[in-house]
């Protein structure tokens, strides 16, 4: 198994926020020599932002705006397109924020689209906040435009993206006429690397994205934080964190690298709402790693989803890997839970050195797969090589999959300590061939010595998706610990994940 050890959350997060040592997050709103600017419906752009003197357009305000200043944006709708027009600086953000208790609407109702375009666009800014908006109503029925909320690209670095709504996001034409957008889009396009990235609190849904994602980290983006989001309601994929498309024409540069996807809650995101899932199914995933590497993916919410987490390749050259899915609770989706490996008869890329540990999964499998198939609670197709699935309760349903690997690629792969229940007749499957005895699964997949099988691990409450363990479930205090940087320094409530160098199975301590 290959070792790593990946940045820790809170590193992390100081490198993102430039917190330094003598002092925390620093914005405009705490520098002493910083200005406000006003805006409001019923100011005008002759004014001079005060107060009692608003202007009214939002682009106006940041134009006036330099490092250190805040926008703070009355209550009203707001129809512009808008364009950060330069930079902060370290301890001195420039700050776009809709004023506090107020809402105010970025709305897109009456603007057309023409190629790519965003409602919000930073591009080759740093040191930016946007903070509190609904950003919204942005639509178009023009064959092979990109309909964004919120655009981040060219080198962008050392941004937060905070507490903003966005919904109505909509590329309302038909698969083949490139349907395609983004909720929020940040995309490493350049030889400059973005980074420090912060995406907190946002509440994305409602979106047509064809295609595309909700929100997405692609191309050379390093060091990036996607944290308690709510994304919901949509057709495509809720978060993706990709390499090997087109966003980079350097393939050294062409991936998304070093992130964090924690504490983010994502459902109803079902490619059959809209046209794609005509051609494609259940093919929409809760949260995608797809030709990253070192992504970590904890503590997060996946239900009735397509699919729930995926740690997956479509592109030959750029596998996805050393990344870490853990303590995540994953339940009643339609496909497969938790899913590694290259697209079957499509793609060589496949999933190497990852670890998928104490994840508590419950019920997916809904419906069965593109081939007819149950897909598993946890999926393994092409060319998975050196991972490591460990720690985690898989309580399937009564006709159901435990884990399924489809073909014989790939190898060394380490299967072990988990908890496997349900009350009926699941199986498992190994390069293509089912078991129903656990003994023979075991012989057959080389692990699973130290796994339990039929014992209920006696769940908090099934029936209101209450995925915790109660204090005498078989599974608390029965996990084996890897490392802490490997099964995290927290569970999925955020207590201490080891005590006493003991772990529990699934997501809960």
């Amino acid at each position: 198994m290959n070792k790593f050890k990946l940045c820790g959350a809170a590193l992390l997060l100081c490198i993102i926020t430039g917190c330094s040592k003598k002092s925390s997050i620093t914005t405009s709103e705490n520098t002493a020599t910083a200005k406000t600017y006003f805006v409001s419906t019923d100011g005008s752009d002759a004014n001079t932002g005060n107060s009692n003197d608003p202007l009214r357009s939002i682009n106006t305000a940041l134009s006036k705006a330099v490092p250190g200043d805040t926008v703070l944006v009355r209550n009203g709708t707001y129809t512009e397109k808008i364009v950060f027009p330069k930079s902060g600086r370290l301890d001195k953000f420039i700050t776009l924020k809709a004023y506090p208790g107020e809402k105010s609407i970025i709305d897109g109702t009456p603007l057309s689209v023409t190629g790519k375009e965003a409602l919000v666009t930073i591009r080759s800014n740093s040191y930016i906040i946007l903070e509190g908006f609904d950003i919204c109503n942005y639509k178009s029925t023009t064959p092979w435009t990109n309909v964004n909320g919120i655009l981040v690209d060219q080198g962008s670095k050392n941004i937060q993206i905070k507490k903003n709504r966005i919904y109505n996001i909509e590329h309302n034409v038909k698969p083949e006429d490139g349907r395609s957008g983004h909720g929020i889009e940040i995309i490493g396009n350049t030889d400059v690397m973005m980074k420090n990235i912060l995406v907190e609190e946002n509440e994305i849904h409602d979106c047509n994205t064809g295609y595309s994602e909700n929100l997405t980290i692609n191309g050379y983006v390093d060091s990036f934080i996607i944290r308690r989001n709510k994304i919901y309601n949509a057709e495509n994929i809720g978060i993706d964190a990709a390499g090997g498309y087109s966003a980079n024409s350097n393939p050294a540069y062409n991936y998304a690298r070093n992130g964090l996807i924690s504490e983010n809650e994502l459902y109803n995101i079902d490619m059959t709402t809209g046209p794609i899932g005509g051609v494609h199914g259940h093919g929409a995933i809760g949260i995608y790693v797809d030709g990253a590497r070192n992504i970590t993916v904890e503590r997060n919410k996946v239900h009735e989803c397509d699919r729930g987490i995926g740690i997956v390749s479509e592109n030959d050259l750029y596998p996805t890997s050393s990344c870490i899915v853990r303590n995540n609770f994953v339940y009643n989706n339609w496909c497969t839970g938790i899913y590694l490996g290259g697209y079957l008869n499509y793609t060589s890329g496949g999933t190497n050195d990852c670890y998928v540990v104490n994840n508590t999964l419950y019920q997916n499998n809904i419906e069965t797969g593109a081939f007819g198939e149950i897909e598993g609670e946890i999926r393994l197709t092409e060319r998975c090589n050196n991972n490591v699935i460990k720690n985690n309760i898989v309580y399937a349903r009564p006709v159901d999959v435990f884990i399924h690997k489809y073909t014989s690629t790939g190898a060394n792969n380490v299967i072990d300590n988990n908890l496997y229940y349900n009350s009926g007749a699941a199986k498992w499957i190994w390069n293509g061939t089912e078991y129903t005895s656990f003994a023979a699964w075991r012989t057959a997949c080389g692990g699973d010595g130290a796994s339990t099988n039929g014992i209920d691990p006696l769940l908090v409450n099934i029936f209101s998706s209450d995925l915790h363990i109660q204090s005498g479930s078989p599974a608390k205090n029965t996990g084996v610990v890897i490392s802490e940087a490997i099964n995290g320094s927290v569970d999925i409530d955020g207590n201490p994940r080891i005590i006493n160098n003991k772990i529990s199975k699934g997501a809960q301590q």
